[in-house]
């Protein structure tokens, strides 16, 4: 078990020239990773144009959906990014606290295909009722390239050291291979792989019908008036691109894959206090500055360091939104990266704050400690913690 209560020298050293090296050629966000081949860079460019394209019914969208193409959550700064659009969960607990999936699932989609027969509706009995804001994707293909093992190593369910940290690994079956792997996408962690995570996407936001989820989704629906509302589609998923006989969930994952990692921002002296700041009252005991990509056989992921201040884990930090989904509990949330921060608005993974302290004193649970300590702070070393967040 690994943890990092106490950043160690050399983490300190290789963090040190992560920022060094950013100071370098200016990386937009958006862009690809450096080091691509001409036939990678080639790739990336046809996801992002999948990426960017609306859908109609006729391509497949719907009959349910809550967006109209993958930038419609993923646009700000760049295409990758985020927005405002938050996707609505909910079922029900109980007396005893069993949670419990409404008509088979927990996702009710926003909007329908006309006429609108197959408009979700949330059940009356439902008294569970969240909102999940898109994840930013800079630097996935990175994130995912760290391997299992070191996600493993990381965790400490039983906090068996007592500091009050309690991260579990997600384990899950990965629907793109049916082997058991460890998540590390989306606010549950609940996909280990972007072909998982896009195919997911593609059919649960989007409606649209792929090879890893076959099944149209519209809860509540029955499944008669469901084929009533779904049009004939000339371009459905599973009709492969004629050029690079690649499938839609296939150029959404190069996209994801190849995009470069948020560059860190200006560090002025306040920042760099601010860093120390962070580690002393230990917030990297759960956004751990720096990971380390596996062995891989493509040199741009092969044993790279990657500082998106997450350990990927499971943990409650009092922000759960009461969903149980795949290996996470109700009161369970996935450290977000912290990587690109200052470029997202609203924050947190309901959208419900509107500043980097609002969502800093909303930590609770193993948390607590940490946040005790962060108002504990004098104004002048909260102000550069701060600054340090802004800089990321």
């Amino acid at each position: 078990m690994i943890k990092f209560c106490v950043m160690s020298s050399t983490l300190l050293s290789v963090w040190a020239l992560i920022v060094f090296a950013q100071a370098g050629p200016l990386v937009l966000p958006g862009s690809p990773l450096a080091g691509l081949t001409s036939q990678e860079l080639e790739l990336f460019r046809m996801g992002r144009e999948d990426f960017s394209e609306v859908e109609t019914a006729e391509d497949g969208l719907g009959p349910a959906y809550n967006g109209t193409g993958c930038s419609s959550c993923h646009a700000s700064p760049a295409i990758g990014g985020i927005t405002t659009m938050t996707e609505v969960r909910a079922g029900r607990r109980d007396e005893n606290g069993k949670f419990t999936e409404l008509t088979g699932g927990t996702l009710f989609h926003l909007f329908s295909i006309a006429d609108h027969r197959c408009q979700v509706q949330i059940p009356d009995e439902a008294n569970v009722i969240a909102r999940r804001a898109p994840i930013p994707l800079f630097g996935a293909g990175l994130v995912e390239a760290i391997s299992d093992q070191t996600l493993i190593e990381s965790e400490d369910p039983e906090d068996r050291d007592g500091d009050g940290i309690s991260g579990r690994a997600a384990r899950i079956v990965d629907i793109a291979t049916g082997r058991q792997r460890i998540g590390r996408f989306g606010w549950k962690s609940q996909h280990a792989t972007l072909l998982a995570f896009s195919g997911d996407a593609y059919r649960n936001e989007m409606g649209i019908t792929n090879d890893l989820f076959p099944d149209e989704v519209a809860l509540g629906i029955d499944p008669e008036q469901l084929k009533l509302c779904s049009p004939p589609k000339k371009g459905v998923e599973d009709v492969r691109d004629r050029r690079t006989q690649l499938r839609g969930i296939d150029q959404f994952e190069n996209f994801m894959r190849l995009l470069a990692a948020p560059q860190r921002g200006v560090v002025d002296s306040a920042a760099l206090g601010g860093e120390s700041i962070f580690q002393n009252i230990g917030c990297q005991s759960c956004h751990t500055p720096v990971l380390f990509t596996a062995q891989h056989k493509n040199p741009v992921f092969d044993r790279k360091a990657v500082a998106l201040f997450s350990d990927l884990l499971l943990h409650d930090v009092g922000t759960g939104d009461g969903i149980e989904q795949e290996a996470a509990e109700a009161n369970e949330i996935r450290t977000p990266a912290l990587w690109g921060l200052r470029f997202r608005r609203p924050l947190m993974h309901d959208g419900n704050s509107s500043t980097i302290e609002d969502a800093v004193l909303r930590h609770a649970g193993e948390a607590s400690a940490v946040i005790a300590k962060y108002r504990e702070l004098p104004q002048g070393e909260k102000a550069s913690l701060l600054a340090f967040l802004k800089s990321l």
